[in-house]
Order: structure tokens, then C-alpha cells, then sequence
């Protein structure tokens, strides 16, 4: 992932030092795990853990340089990490790696990265719904028009819209949190995961203290149906990131003009045009979520690894852990900031409401009518005349509006005098069950 969209704490967890770290993490736990059943000398152990750490730690751009040198001999990442590992740690670096097979060391390792990740993203993730929250409370009775297919459906509010995107992103961390249970896993089982050279016992020691457990039946490989779907669990993470971010996208067009990214002071829309304030930070979370969302079909196809194992896993990983963890880290704190510093406009909302002449509240009108003893099919259509009508008017001088349209059909003022037309109009009907869905988002 490029620098621009990427933050320290997520690039950390990938960075080739810390990597190393838990390479060596790994080992030594093996070794001492090994010497706790007297496979090898408890000094060894030690040995290995007393020069291994300190060097692990102080692990430099020259030592990453040195074992990069390694591996172009050796063509073997594992190797060269664990010759220049022995260059430290001397005869007893012997007693490394002792029955144990590179998978068993770089799906470990990767295990462990991805909890850290999922960690970070569980933590983007609540504190992106700690704001949605907020700004939905805020709103809770801000009334604005609902859409479907883009055209103006009935009335809500907008902290309903908010709701709506909090209890997605809810549904989300419950899916990463699954996710993260689903990759915590270990395995040191040797070539082909029958233990033939290493004990059950050393897998058992070193996945507790990972915080892992062990793998109940590896291969040579972790299954990767888990790596599927942890990132598919992004994948839907992402696709809620743009969903919200589309949202604000059309609100903020000029035409609707109902809530907007906050502009800040010397900030430039336009190199060409000065008045512009476009909604750059939602379109770059589109973006983004496009990317996130694409890293789940290569990881769906590592899935279908050849007998105990081959590495056309490898190549994939590589690139989509990090950059699928990186890029979602960012996303998710930047919506965050955009959330909790967006512009919002009630008398916009309320304009737009109130744009069409009342045509909004036609299904309450309808239902009235059907109340009073007037067919469905009647009551529709009279209703929708009026509206086809309201419509017609909309840009005519003097146009009168949905109301005066249905109290000039007969079959409709038979039914319903102006009180009770105004009263199925009344748009605080629309707003009477808000409580209850809120209380189901949010609790009481």
C-alpha cells in the first residue's frame, strides 16, 4: 500500500523487522517448548532466547540487507532468516527449527499478524460507530425525505439514516471479531501435519502463547477457507464504507445540498473553478472500498491449494494482507473524521421535503381513503391523479399543490374533509415508531 494511505500503527504489523520478530518469536517458543519435554537441552533453550531476543530486537536495515543476501543464495526466506539467526546465536542454533517446517513458522507468524490487524480494525470500528451514534442521536428527529430509486419516497429522518448505517457497521465488527477467532490458529506439525517429527505438545505451548490455538488438522498449511473468509469479512466492511460514503456523495451534489464534507479553511476545490467544494474524502473512500472488496476473490481462490500444500498461496498473501488491512485501517479512519465533522443542513432537508407540493405523503392519504370506505383500486387512483397532477404543476405559476389537487376530486372530498386530509398529511405520523428503532439499534 502506498505511503499516502497508509497509517503506522497497521504498516508496522507488516514491516519486514517485525516480521523477523515473530519468526523468532516462534522458534524460541518452539525450542522451550521442545526442552520443557526433554527433546533437546534445556540450555539450548535458553541460549537460543538470551542471544536470539537481543538480536532480534536490534534487527536493522543492514541485518534485513544481510539475510536478503542469504536468500539469494539460498532461494529460501525461512533459511536465510534462520542462518543469520544462527550467525548470533552460535553451536546452539543447532537445536532451531528442530522438526519443524516453513509453513509451520510463516502461517504461525501470519496468524499472528492478522490478529493484530483485526485488533486495530475492531478498534477503527468502534470508534467510527461511537460516532455514527452521536451524530445519529444528534438527528434523531431532523426530518428529511427518503429515497428510493433516487426520487422521494416518504419522509424519515436523518438520524434513521444514521441508525441504519450504525447498525450495518455493527453487523461488520461482529464479522471481523468471527474473522479474527477464525485465523487465530497454529500450527507446528511438521512436513505434512502428522507430528512425525515434532510432539503435539510443542504446538499446544507455543498457540498458547501466542493467544492462538492449535489447528486441528493442518496439511502442510493452515486451510485457507479461514484466510477466505477474513477477508471477505473486510470485503463487507468495505462495502458498507462505500455505501455511506455514496450516501453523502449525493447528499453534498449542489442540487441537494442536505449535508456536505466539511470544508476546511484554505482548502481548494478546484484548481480551475474557486467555488467549488467537492466531496473528495467520500469519493476517495469509494475508492478504496473498490480495493478492499477486490482482495477477496484471490484469497476465495487460495483456497484450492494442491494435496498437503503448495505455495501459489504465498504470492497472494503477500500482497493482499497488508495492503487489504492497510487500506481499511485508513478508509475506516477517515470516515471517522468525516462522520464526526459533517456538515448537516435541517432547513435544506426540510425544503427538499416540502419540494414536490405534498406528494410525499400520498400512501398516508391512500390508506385514509381506503379507512373510509373507498376501494383500493378507487382510492389509488384518485390519489395518484392528484399527484400526476401535483407533478404536472410543480413548475407553473400559481401551481396548486397536492392537497388543493385531492380536495378538488369529489371521491375524495366525499371521504375525507380538510381536517382529516390534513390530518393524514400531518409528516409527525411519519416519526411516531422513531423511538422503538432506535431503541433497536441502540437499546433502551
Amino acid at each position: 500500500m502506498v505511503p499516502r494511505y497508509t497509517r503506522p500503527q497497521m504498516a508496522a504489523i507488516w514491516s519486514p523487522e517485525e516480521r523477523y520478530r515473530i519468526w523468532f518469536e516462534i522458534e524460541a517458543l518452539a525450542a522451550e517448548a521442545m526442552a520443557g519435554i526433554g527433546a533437546i537441552p534445556a540450555e539450548a533453550a535458553r541460549t537460543i532466547r538470551e542471544r536470539g531476543a537481543p538480536r532480534v530486537a536490534a534487527i536493522s536495515a543492514e541485518d534485513i540487507a544481510r539475510i536478503d543476501e542469504i536468500e539469494r543464495v539460498t532461494r529460501h526466506d525461512v533459511i536465510a532468516f534462520l542462518t543469520w539467526l544462527g550467525e548470533g546465536i552460535g553451536p546452539e542454533a543447532r537445536f532451531l527449527h528442530l522438526g519443524l517446517t516453513s509453513s509451520d513458522v510463516l502461517d504461525t507468524c501470519l496468524a499472528v499478524q492478522m490478529t493484530r490487524a483485526a485488533d486495530l480494525l475492531l478498534a477503527d470500528l468502534d470508534a467510527l460507530l461511537a460516532v455514527l451514534r452521536a451524530r445519529a442521536m444528534e438527528h434523531k428527529y431532523t426530518p428529511t425525505i427518503g429515497r428510493s430509486h433516487g426520487i422521494h419516497a416518504e419522509p424519515t429522518t436523518f438520524g434513521l439514516k444514521l441508525a441504519g448505517h450504525y447498525a450495518e457497521f455493527m453487523r461488520g465488527r461482529e464479522r471481523v471479531a468471527a474473522a479474527r477467532r477464525e485465523v487465530a490458529t497454529c500450527a507446528i506439525s511438521g512436513p505434512v501435519g502428522t507430528f512425525a517429527s515434532v510432539d503435539p505438545r510443542v504446538e499446544a505451548f507455543v498457540a498458547e502463547r501466542l493467544g492462538l490455538v492449535p489447528e486441528p488438522v493442518s496439511t502442510q498449511v493452515i486451510p485457507r477457507d479461514r484466510h477466505a473468509a477474513f477477508f471477505c469479512a473486510l470485503a463487507v466492511v468495505a462495502s458498507g464504507i462505500e455505501r455511506l460514503a455514496t450516501e453523502v456523495r449525493h447528499l453534498q451534489r449542489s442540487e441537494v445540498r442536505e449535508a456536505e464534507e466539511f470544508f476546511h479553511a484554505g482548502q481548494k476545490g478546484s484548481s480551475a473553478m474557486p467555488h467549488k467544494r467537492n466531496p473528495v474524502l467520500s469519493e476517495n473512500l469509494t475508492g478504496l472500498a473498490r480495493l478492499v472488496r477486490g482482495y477477496a476473490v484471490p484469497a476465495l481462490e487460495n483456497v484450492a491449494l494442491w494435496h498437503e500444500r503448495d505455495i501459489s498461496h504465498s504470492s497472494v498473501e503477500r500482497v493482499i494482507a497488508p495492503d487489504a488491512t492497510i487500506a481499511l485501517d485508513f478508509a475506516l479512519a477517515r470516515l471517522s473524521g468525516m462522520m464526526e465533522r459533517l456538515t448537516v443542513y435541517p432547513r435544506r432537508m426540510r425544503a427538499n421535503l416540502e419540494a414536490l407540493g405534498g406528494v410525499v405523503h400520498s400512501q398516508k392519504v391512500l390508506l385514509a381513503l381506503a379507512q373510509a370506505g373507498l376501494s383500493r383500486e378507487e382510492a389509488y387512483a384518485a390519489v395518484q391523479e392528484a399527484a400526476m397532477a401535483t407533478w404536472e404543476a410543480l413548475d407553473s405559476p400559481g401551481g396548486r399543490g397536492f392537497r388543493d389537487h385531492l380536495l378538488a376530486n369529489p371521491k375524495v372530498a366525499a371521504r375525507l374533509d380538510p381536517a382529516a386530509l390534513d390530518a393524514a398529511m400531518d409528516p409527525e405520523r411519519d416519526f411516531r415508531h422513531v423511538d422503538t428503532i432506535f431503541a433497536r439499534v441502540f437499546g433502551t
